[in-house]
């Protein structure tokens, strides 16, 4: 039925100006705003939508995730420009960076948006 639908994600802010510049100058990514006034992620590689909402609630779960070929690079990266990783403990214990190694897992690493919205940083070895 949906099987070849074109399909995107989307989650919510309450501070698009913050959001645009987080997105942009933070970490880097290409955006751009559609017709509408919501901000888009990267449109030539991935669909992800932000919008405003004055009620918003960050997510209390990962809403989106990085695929990094070198986790402790880009974190360390990532800090020198004022990003704060969360840290862990029981089965996801994180060390003082923020970075869970996990025995059956990749590397990751957690951090929120300026909306509190949760993001991950994933090495993936190509």
């Amino acid at each position: 039925m949906l099987k070849n639908c074109e399909a995107f994600s989307t989650f919510s802010t309450n501070d698009m100006e913050k959001t645009r510049d987080f997105y942009g100058q933070v970490l880097g990514i290409t955006l751009r705003e559609n017709k509408m006034g919501l901000l888009e992620l990267d449109p030539e590689h991935c669909s992800v939508l932000i919008y405003p909402k004055e009620d918003h609630q960050p997510a209390d779960f990962t809403v989106l995730n990085f695929y990094v070929p070198d986790l402790e690079k880009q974190v360390d990266d990532l800090i020198e420009k004022g990003v704060k990783f969360e840290t862990y403990e029981g089965n996801i214990k994180t060390n003082e960076k923020g970075i869970h190694r996990g025995p059956d897992s990749p590397a990751i690493a957690w951090f929120r948006d300026p909306a509190g919205n949760i993001l991950s940083l994933i090495e993936q070895n190509n």
